[in-house]
């Protein structure tokens, strides 16, 4: 069995609207095909960036605009199985925790330390990358904090 390390493992945000697909779903299953990317050509094209053991901060778009959770990729990104024409891309997910507090986009946009997301700087991103520094300094604004040689989810 491979492990992931932290030196291999990237970090992503993946959007989704709660009206359409709540991150709650995820918790209730434990696991789930995640369809979100659709046919949009950008977040396919993220999509298959991500790979097995990359960490998923799970984000509801309007109306409430807020980190919500922490999800991990179970497998690489595949072919949508529910697509005839073999063009989108799906990943398995799983629930990993839900954050002690959502991280509201305003938030976000007030820390000079994430400033530099993509999501903030395009809210309709359904995937974006975001480095170490910002995943952690996100579970620092959730309420996730460090402990002496214990590492960050």
């Amino acid at each position: 069995m491979v492990t992931v390390t932290s030196q291999t493992r990237h970090y992503w945000i993946f959007s989704a609207d709660p009206h359409h697909y709540h991150w709650d779903t995820l918790f209730v299953k434990g696991k789930e095909m995640w369809h979100g990317a659709e046919s949009k050509p950008d977040a396919i094209r993220a999509l298959k960036q991500v790979k097995k053991g990359d960490r998923v901060l799970c984000y509801h778009s309007t109306p409430e605009r807020s980190l919500y959770s922490i999800a991990e990729v179970t497998r690489d990104p595949y072919s949508d199985p529910h697509d005839p024409k073999g063009k989108n891309l799906v990943a398995d997910l799983r629930a990993y925790e839900k954050l002690p507090r959502p991280v509201t986009l305003a938030e976000m946009r007030a820390n000079p330390a994430v400033r530099k997301l993509k999501l903030l700087k395009n809210v309709r991103l359904l995937i974006s990358a975001i480095s170490d520094e910002e995943y952690q300094e996100l579970l620092r604004m959730a309420g996730i904090v460090a402990m002496p040689g214990v590492p960050l989810l």
